[in-house]
């Protein structure tokens, strides 16, 4: 038998397994998953079952996208809409994920996957919730769905077969029957009776649409390297969406009232922004009185990216480094600059409004803009209540996830640092010193970023752990480019700001984000500002890409490599003689140029004794302000591990690095 023969005997793999994950409260989704288990062995093919609280999303689903196989989610939806308890941490990452600008939205394309939700139609606003949710999130990071999302109902009332165990079971059918003709390798184009009237699967570059509007369209090729068979069913009509029919398409004249319903709906969705929106700028209704700064369009939006929403105007968010240094992977760029635990740092701000629209705003401008208060205020003590409960309660839903340490996990209910940098302008909040007090009395460090347009309030601000100006430009014109401020004064109020913060006696920085063809050749201008605000430290960082933005004209073109912000750091501190590049974080592309003051006998104290600090901030408060203090008061000495040119680059070697196999795009912020 000659090479020739043998190859063309060759089987080629079309499905090389199915790997069925289950997220069950009472038994009944793991059940299900044995049961197809059983049902995909009569293929011939490899299965693995998963109980999803084992399961490690971050280190795991991109690897699922290449493996040619099959991915089959189990969920039921449990109280209020929410999942169940072992599913919960997959589907918060998924979700987070989904609307996470720094995952690329084929982050799991080449992933075949089908969805089957275990629910209760007596539950109306909840049914089958969490099962829809999963399947929108994967079709958002690019996943392909083999099989139309399959629903059972516990109602044996309204369930379509008579009990959730049939609707399974009817489910089944059809995906083992889709199952064996991806086996085959056989294609199964579209029928023609789409919704569109036209099938698009095939056509590079169309524009996909929700699994709950066009469910055949969520199915479409992307580039690949060799054509896979075309994934899209028949079966998907009977489950999808019959409301996005397009005007282009024939109606029977049945339908037509769906149609109409559906064109107002879109209508009323697009008007309620432009006069949410109208109210923001204002921040007052038709009486003249002060409104909530959160309004429901704006806290769905919030709520989406991650936020838990406090009062009418405040917010926390669980960051991402929170979260890898409670699995040991590693803290913030504060962590190495100034020695903050990052799993115990809360990121807050008491205040969404913000006077700038900066051409990097994390949040594409959801928030709303102002430039004095005119909404409803919230007391402080409530603020920092409900913030602190509902980060203990974020740090809470990690425990049993994979890879958490048992020991951070319990240090990271308990807050030691505050990071009021989270979006908007905090020192907006009028009672931004009363809150920074409350702060203070639970020993929790205070980090203050404020966008330099405000110089009365950071004159009158009260002492800070470490006080931070944003510098974003050097020059009227890029500054006016960069962060798009609402004053006519800015520049004015830019330079005044600085002012201010020289004569602060605690602990100063400097932001300098670097967005490449913008701000990067501005060295002399830079130099002229340190010596109008003689920071104590200045923080360098190149620019993190945010997503495509109508609001913005930024790209990856704009995000300088690290060597190109190592480089601009080495030249801007040629030009500021009382300074030297001291320390590195390799990971978020920052550097940290620091004040000679600050290097004590040739050895760098750039951390903080927070202990120190609280006894230091205590007396300050007992005296009314007169037993006041300084920056070196509370330093302390600066690991090697953290300095610049350590091998280490800013990584603490007491965690482990972890590389992600994944697509996302390499770029960091905090």
């Amino acid at each position: 038998m000659t090479k020739g023969s043998i190859s063309l005997q060759k089987k080629q793999i079309f499905v090389s397994g199915v790997k069925i994950f289950y997220g069950s409260q009472t038994g009944t989704a793991k059940g299900f998953a044995a049961s197809l288990a059983k049902a995909v062995t009569t293929l011939d093919l490899p299965v693995t079952v998963v109980n999803l609280k084992e399961y490690d999303p971050d280190d795991c689903l991109a690897g699922e996208a290449t493996s040619r196989g099959v991915c089959v989610f189990l969920l039921a939806t449990y109280t209020d809409g929410q999942p169940t308890e072992s599913a919960q941490w997959f589907c918060k990452w998924l979700q987070e994920a989904a609307h996470d600008f720094r995952f690329s939205k084929t982050y799991l394309e080449g992933m075949r996957y089908a969805v089957f939700g275990l629910g209760n139609s007596a539950y109306q606003n909840h049914f089958n919730k969490v099962g829809r949710n999963v399947d929108k999130w994967l079709w958002m990071l690019g996943a392909h769905r083999m099989l139309a999302r399959g629903e059972g109902d516990s109602d044996v009332v309204k369930s379509k077969h008579g009990s959730i165990e049939a609707d399974f079971r009817a489910w089944k059918a059809k995906f083992t029957s889709r199952l064996q003709a991806l086996c085959k390798g056989e294609k199964k184009p579209c029928s023609g009776n789409c919704k569109r009237g036209k099938c698009k699967s095939k056509q590079r570059g169309s524009e996909r649409k929700e699994p709950e509007s066009h469910p055949h369209e969520g199915l479409q090729h992307r580039d690949t390297e060799e054509e896979e068979p075309c994934e899209s069913s028949s079966e998907e009509e009977e489950y999808g969406s019959h409301d996005h029919q397009s005007l282009n398409s024939v109606v029977d004249v049945e339908d037509l009232g769906k149609v109409i319903n559906h064109m107002k709906k879109e209508k009323k969705e697009k008007e309620q922004p432009e006069e949410e929106m109208s109210l923001l700028r204002t921040g007052k209704n038709e009486d003249g009185e002060g409104r909530a700064m959160i309004t429901p369009a704006l806290r769905d939006a919030l709520k989406k990216q991650g936020y838990q929403l406090i009062g009418s105007h405040s917010g926390v968010k669980l960051c991402r480094w929170t979260k890898s240094m409670l699995r040991g992977r590693g803290g913030c760029y504060k962590h190495t600059f100034y020695g903050i635990e990052s799993h115990r740092c809360m990121e807050l701000t008491p205040s969404l409004a913000c006077a700038n629209k900066c051409v990097f705003c994390w949040r594409h401008h959801t928030n709303p803009v102002g430039t004095e208060w005119r909404w409803k205020m919230d007391q402080p003590e409530m603020i920092l209540k409900e913030a602190i409960q509902s980060h203990q309660h974020m740090i809470k839903q990690f425990k049993g996830v994979p890879g958490v340490q048992v020991e951070r996990f319990q240090e990271g209910l308990e807050v030691r640092h505050c990071a009021l940098s989270l979006v908007g302008e905090p020192i907006m909040y009028p009672e931004i010193n009363t809150f920074l007090e409350l702060l203070h009395q639970c020993k929790i460090s205070s980090f203050l970023v404020t966008n330099a347009q405000f110089p009365k309030e950071i004159r009158n601000l009260k002492p800070v752990t470490q006080l931070y100006v944003s510098v974003d430009a050097s020059t009227k014109d890029s500054l006016r480019k960069i962060d798009r401020p609402l004053f006519k004064d800015f520049w004015q109020r830019f330079l005044d700001s600085l002012k201010a913060l020289a004569a602060k006696e605690q602990r100063t920085v400097y932001r300098l984000t670097l967005v490449k063809s913008w701000n990067v050749d501005e060295l002399q201008a830079y130099a002229r500002l340190v010596s109008l605000g003689n920071p104590d430290f200045i923080e360098v960082k190149g620019v993190t890409y945010c997503g495509e933005s109508s609001a913005s004209s930024l790209t990856m073109a704009n995000v300088p490599w690290h060597e190109e912000v190592v480089r601009f750091v080495h030249e801007l501190v040629e030009l500021i003689p009382d300074y030297e590049l001291a320390c590195e974080h390799e990971h978020s592309n920052c550097l940290l140029i620091a004040h000679r003051k600050f290097k004590i006998d040739g050895e760098w104290w750039t951390w903080i004794d927070y202990r120190r600090f609280q006894e230091l901030i205590q007396r300050y408060e007992d005296s009314g302000g007169s037993e006041a203090f300084g920056a070196k008061d509370y330093m302390a000495p600066t690991p090697s591990w953290a300095l610049f040119g350590a091998r280490e680059r800013g990584f603490d070697p007491k965690d482990t690095r972890h590389q992600r196999k994944s697509k996302l795009k390499d770029v960091s912020g905090c």
